[in-house]
């Protein structure tokens, strides 16, 4: 049995008095230690589907179970400790009246029950994870870098030891030279701490250095699913190719092989979702 199951998972909005529906009928597996990746347009519904794995929304209907418990019941203190999330803006997410130590001592206290020294000596461990230095915690999150930001999330998600970390557009805003580290930062916490990523992004180069899967979403559906090359150098479906063929692409010889046959034409972008999808089921 698969760590994270998603079976028939529907979600719905009531917006302006008529109904959009966010999600249409997902299923999906995620194994632990592997990472699974979310594509697809602004719209398209993964941000929704994290939310709906991290416990941020409930499901309108369909079930998910996590490790055998149901993600779409009541939330104990362990369900929360093993799932955590990492937001796409740290510095929305991240309390600015905190120091970096107050962040990250906050997640223990609550879900694992860790204080005092014992929390010191965390904090400390956790910063050296993702390559702070402790200098840092003394510092307020507008004190930081983006990046650093970012690492500093991290490590809070991690803080309490889970199981299964939803990534939403983790690397956004980052420029490209942090975004590498920071994905070379998660690769390494993966190995060392065996968490499953739920990847959520829109960066296809990002996408071939982290994850074995790649789930495209378009309107709330599952379009097409397999393994990263299978899916981003050899896609089934026409919706996926339009997808990639939007991407820039700097190497010519990469250009050159842009798969034709997209419905919507290459290096156009697919179409849009409706207005409302679009504001609500990112």
């Amino acid at each position: 049995m698969a760590l994270l199951e998603l079976r028939d998972v529907t979600k719905t909005f009531s917006v302006r008095g008529r109904t959009v529906h966010a999600l249409r009928g997902v299923d999906l597996d995620l194994d632990t230690a592997r990472t699974l990746a979310l594509v697809g347009e602004s719209g398209s519904g993964k941000s929704t589907l994290g939310r709906v794995v991290a416990g941020l929304h409930g499901a309108t209907s369909g079930t998910a179970t996590f490790g055998g418990f149901d993600l779409l019941g009541s939330w104990d203190r362990e369900r929360r400790r093993s799932v955590q999330m990492v937001f796409q803006h740290p510095y929305q997410s991240l309390d600015p009246r905190w120091t970096v130590d107050r962040i990250l001592r906050e997640p223990l206290a609550r879900l694992s029950g860790t204080r005092g020294a014992a929390a010191g000596t965390r904090v400390a461990e956790l910063l050296d994870l993702v390559g702070l230095p402790a200098t840092m915690r003394t510092r307020l999150p507008g004190e930081l870098s983006g990046g650093q930001q970012q690492r500093v999330a991290i490590a809070r998600a991690l803080a309490p030891a889970p199981d299964l970390v939803v990534l939403d557009e983790p690397t956004s805003g980052l420029d490209q030279s942090v975004r590498g580290r920071v994905v070379a930062l998660l690769r390494d916490l993966q190995q060392s701490t065996q968490a499953a990523y739920l990847f959520i992004t829109h960066d296809i180069s990002v996408v071939r250095q982290i994850a074995d899967e790649v789930v495209v979403m378009h309107q709330g559906l599952v379009v097409e699913r397999g393994g990263t090359a299978a899916v981003l150098d050899t896609p089934r479906e026409d919706y996926t190719r339009a997808l990639l063929a939007a991407v820039p692409v700097a190497d010519p010889r990469r250009r050159a092989r842009r798969l034709p046959g997209s419905t919507s034409g290459p290096g156009t972008t697919p179409a849009p979702a409706t207005p409302h999808d679009e504001e609500i089921a990112r």
